[in-house]
């Protein structure tokens, strides 16, 4: 018998910790573990000798921190056969995927005077035939499991790709077809990695090797070079990025000078594709989404449809983790899967849809339930020939108000239901009454106050010209309320460096007034009247003090500045005024005037991915802590724009906007004549978007279940509402809800989020978004009706905030670690029994090893010594906050190709999945990810396409310093334009375009975002982690 060499035997992180049953723990498990390994699976596994753990001689360690000894790379050694894949497709909704393993470790032949380690040599075994058997029949009595049809999805057929394994003695050798055995049935798809036929094409072992022969890629020379022009949007990456510093050689995968070999591996193509997933799910569910039933799962977010509301809230407002929720605590903790909400109560909604309509109920106010206190909804039960109603809440009968009261029909239904939203609507909105109010007292217009800081700084960079010269045309994009014609949000203006300046800009003044509080110890607000005014009333004194500003500062030479002080002085402002509001601060430096709020320089980067990271990713005081709290208490909201060329110390003062529910924005090295389009647009989008002021949040559940904790931009005195001074449509907050006892099984659970806010014109309004969700005591109903991007939006959340608390490597591998125990707990529970070769995915979550290693690469989970400290917190507040639109394209990013599309088409061209292998000499290609947007250009691309976009004739003479296209009046140049500014348009930061050139050193910058190859610091390519993902799901089953 011929033997294969073992594989699948290599480390990316520390094992799953075993169950609780397993003791001789590596490491403490993971709370909630559950024993997934149990008798009735073993008669269905066959035995694995070569996973067995007395084989692991050290404890492995996180993603590239430490990398075993690789697989031997080119073709199988003379006399052993080489391993095939081939596509099987069966009745089950599983996706099933070959042996883990079957990709090499390495993605680079040796170095010079490297040796290749033999196939039999230290973490290698021989083969052994009984461990990867033919698949089992399905012919046989043995059918896997199959996914019923769900509610409106495809039944999408599995693929399952099963190694081609020599037959165990006396067994028939299983897919021989016509062919025999061995050859490519009919609809099979045939891979194989032994050595090309002539006149193939050698494919190298990973696509980032994938260069032109003889070019050599200089950026590997000086990996801490920095392309000129780049230094404002990219010091980030300044070096190499090394965050698990990796001890693998040459971690770009290329050695110049050697051609490459043929390794064994798995074809990328195919693994389970986002690109696919996003394709189908549009061609299944684009159109109307009608939300008329329990625990239907929503379409995807990429998918573009129309919410029709017919009791239950659109999906922008609330989505779910699970839409079928286990009956049981324990079917959680078996499965790991998180129960959790994800909650954009402002969202937008698109062209099609309605605005929550507002619901009137006068001097009696909101019904709610006398005991519960849940609002009136459509889940309600009228009951006593509709004298009273069951909450579905919590099952207590509260008496209708005499003027609420209404007759029923012959179903129990009232007759005036189809007239009220609150009885036919998922989402909508009460006009509160005073009992809603601060003091019982209704509020006043929001205001909005610019902060602009007119220090040496952002006079010399052109700052404080630039939004004086802009500030005309950013303050009439104002918010409106529906149905009417103008705003009533006031605004007002300060500036400062080491004092504060406020200005009266009363409409009856002929000149602006200007009055400095040079006292910063304790700030007071000179004024009463006239700071805060109506932009139209008073438009001739903002117009004459928007060009005075930039005179008198014009030859200052402070360079010292306060923080602390100039939001205080806003905060007195809007409480002066009586009003709730936003303050948009305007800040350059690190606030080290003598003064509240001063700040140490504690800049070492050199604690980034490492155990202490914390100790800079924390607040160094509790200053900004308490102002947060105070301006939260007066409903001020605080955004910072930052400015920066140093460091800032975003750590700390952004928990001024972390408390506040306000957002941060960057600008490092900012210059006004490259990013002022930039931070208009930014400044523009931050007023004019929907936004609720003074808010409180709570979220009620049906009894059974809670929720226990929350993730995002708030602050909570208390356990169960989160007080938000403002929340926009590009905010969400994450919640995890926990059971509290048994569900009924048809029961169902009900969720209702109410949001009390004023309105952008003072009105105090109630928001009620409501949601039901399926019970089920079945743990397969819950893997069929999961929301992947729910789930990773909620796991990105959660484990920025556990950095703070804990190490990166302990918040890593216990992601790992819950990944694996999902996909276990479906394998052992869920899927058919077949060979412990095959790794099993579930259908809704086939790409959860993907997005999980993406999560990992991220800058927010792992940017170690080459990002400034300031990035690293700037992407860890932004994760924080990001609605799951956007957290789907940060995590796996978009890449479109630009370089065949048709100047009279006017769709989006189609996504490429996110590697490198799909990029051509010839080609050009846009990548983004929400924060960073790059044009990539390779050198062989067309004379012609390069002209017709650039005016130039070929790809050399393209100014790679230029942050827009340039204006030319040809169809490409507008379509590619249209292109850039449409991607734009779907994010709410302006993304700045970084020409790229092939093989020049921003390349490598670029290659941080293919997230699907090897990281530039060694992380595991998509490939590789799936191998890991089934050797641990293969290790927690053979326990």
């Amino acid at each position: 018998m011929q033997h294969l060499q073992e594989i699948g035997t290599q480390q990316y992180a520390a094992p799953v910790p075993p169950m609780n049953s397993q003791q001789n723990f590596s490491r403490p498990p993971i709370v909630g573990q559950q024993n997934l390994a149990g008798s009735q699976m073993h008669s269905h596994l066959l035995p694995t000798q070569a996973m067995a753990h007395s084989q692991i001689t050290s404890p492995p360690v996180a993603p590239g921190s430490h990398m075993s000894p690789r697989l031997p790379v080119g073709p199988p050694p003379h006399g052993q056969p080489p391993v095939g894949y081939h596509t099987q497709v069966t009745s089950s909704s599983n996706t099933i995927l070959p042996p883990s393993g079957a990709g090499p470790y390495n993605s680079a032949p040796p170095l010079p005077a490297q040796t290749v380690p033999s196939p039999t040599g230290p973490g290698y075994s021989q083969y052994d035939p009984r461990q990867f058997a033919p698949p089992l029949s399905t012919a046989g009595g043995q059918q896997p499991i199959t996914t019923p049809p769900g509610l409106g999805f495809p039944q999408a057929r599995p693929t399952q790709y099963v190694q081609n394994a020599p037959p165990m003695p006396g067994q028939a050798m299983t897919n021989s077809g016509p062919g025999g055995p061995g050859m490519a049935q009919p609809g099979q798809r045939q891979y194989s990695s032994a050595p090309p036929l002539p006149g193939q094409a050698l494919s190298s072992p990973l696509g980032m090797n994938r260069m032109s022969p003889g070019n050599t890629p200089d950026y590997q020379q000086q990996p801490g070079y920095q392309q000129p022009g780049y230094h404002n949007q990219m010091d980030m990456y300044n070096s190499q990025r090394s965050p698990y510093q990796s001890n693998v050689t040459n971690t770009a995968g290329y050695q110049p000078g050697l051609p490459p070999q043929q390794a064994r591996r798995l074809d990328p193509e195919q693994m389970p594709s986002p690109i696919q997933v996003i394709q189908d799910d549009q061609r299944a569910r684009g159109g109307v989404f009608i939300t008329n039933q329990r625990g239907l799962v929503p379409p995807l977010v990429t998918t573009d449809f129309i919410t029709q509301d017919q009791g239950n809230a659109s999906p922008r407002y609330v989505r779910s983790t699970m839409y079928t929720v286990p009956t049981t605590a324990d079917i959680v903790k078996q499965t790991n899967v998180p129960f959790g909400l994800v909650i954009s109560p402002m969202a937008r909604i698109v062209e099609g849809e309605c605005e929550p309509p507002i619901v009137d109920m006068g001097e009696i106010g909101p019904v709610r339930c006398v005991r519960c206190k849940a609002y009136m909804c459509p889940f309600m039960q009228f009951i006593d020939a509709g004298r009273r109603f069951q909450c579905i809440f919590c099952k207590a009968t509260t008496e209708v108000p005499g003027d609420y009261f209404q007759h029923l029909d012959h179903t129990g239904q009232r007759l005036d239901r189809y007239e009220r939203p609150e009885l036919m609507l998922g989402t909508f909105e009460y006009i509160a009454t005073k009992d809603y109010c601060r003091d019982n007292v209704f509020p006043k217009s929001p205001a909005i106050v610019f902060l602009i800081e007119v220090s040496y700084n952002t006079v010399k960079s052109g700052l404080v010209n630039l939004l004086c010269t802009k500030m005309k045309s950013i303050i009439k994009n104002l918010p409106i309320d529906a149905g009417q014609t103008k705003s009533n949000m006031k605004v007002g203006f300060i500036t400062y460096n080491n004092t504060v300046h406020f200005y009266n800009i009363n409409p009856r003044l002929a000149q602006p007034q200007m009055m400095v509080v040079g006292d910063i110890q304790d700030v007071f607000m000179p004024l009463r009247d006239g700071f805060l005014c109506d932009v139209e009333e008073s438009e001739a004194v903002i117009d004459s003090l928007m060009t005075q500003i930039p005179e008198m500062f014009a030859d200052t030479r402070e360079t010292e500045t306060i923080l602390a002080p100039v939001i205080q002085a806003g905060l007195e402002a809007l409480k002066v005024s009586e009003c709730a509001g936003k303050l948009l601060v305007f800040h350059s430096s690190l606030p080290i005037a003598e003064a509240p709020g001063k700040l140490k320089n504690r800049d070492d980067r050199k604690f980034l991915g490492t155990d202490k990271e914390k100790t800079v990713l924390v607040p160094q005081n509790n200053i900004y802590n308490n102002l947060g709290q105070e301006c939260v208490g007066g409903g001020c909201s605080v955004d910072l724009f930052i400015f920066n060329n140093s460091y800032v110390d975003l750590a700390t003062i952004g928990q001024i906007s972390r408390l506040t529910g306000g957002e941060i924005y960057k600008y490092t090295y900012f210059q006004a004549d490259i990013d002022g389009e930039r931070l208009v647009s930014d400044v523009v989008n931050n007023i004019s978007r929907p936004i609720a002021f003074d808010a409180v949040m709570r979220v009620r559940t049906s009894t059974g279940v809670r929720a226990t904790d929350f993730h995002g931009h708030y602050f909570m005195s208390n356990t169960t509402d989160m007080e938000l001074a403002s929340i926009d449509c590009d905010k969400a907050i994450g919640i995890e809800v926990k059971h509290d006892d048994k569900l009924a099984e048809d029961e169902g659970v009900y969720v209702q989020v109410a949001l009390l806010y004023t309105s952008c014109s003072g009105v105090r309004r109630l928001r009620i978004i409501n949601l039901s969700l399926k019970t089920s005591s079945q743990m397969v109903e819950l893997y069929r009706a999961c929301d992947l991007d729910a789930i990773i939006n909620y796991f990105s959340k959660q484990s920025v905030f556990k950095l703070l608390e804990s190490t990166p490597k302990t918040v890593k591998d216990n992601l790992i670690a819950r990944c694996a125990n999902i996909l276990a707990a479906y394998r052992k529970h869920c899927a058919s029994p077949s060979s412990a070769g095959q790794l099993i995915l579930p259908e809704c979550m086939k790409l959860l090893p993907l997005y999980i290693n993406c999560v990992l690469k991220s800058d927010a989970m792992s940017g170690g010594a080459d990002m400034t400290i300031d990035d690293r917190s700037f992407v860890m507040q932004a994760v924080a906050t990001m609605p799951i639109a956007t957290s789907v394209v940060y995590t796996y990013p978009r890449l479109l190709p630009l370089h065949d599309v048709d100047p009279q088409d006017t769709d989006l061209p189609p996504m490429l999945r996110c590697s490198i292998d799909k990029f051509t000499d010839d080609g050009a290609y846009l990548l983004e990810n929400s924060i960073h947007m790059f044009l990539w250009l390779g050198m062989a691309l067309s004379s012609q396409w390069v002209q017709g976009v650039f005016g130039v004739p070929s790809v050399v003479q393209v100014d790679t310093d230029r942050t827009v296209l340039p204006i030319l009046d040809t169809p490409l140049n507008n379509r590619i334009t249209d292109i850039i500014n449409r991607v734009r348009a779907e994010r709410h930061r302006y993304m700045r375009l970084t020409i790229v050139r092939q093989r020049e050193k921003l390349e490598m910058v670029l290659r941080h975002f293919l997230v699907e190859d090897r990281g530039n610091d060694g992380s595991p390519s998509y490939v590789d982690f799936l191998c890991h993902m089934h050797k641990e799901i293969r290790t927690l089953l053979s326990q």
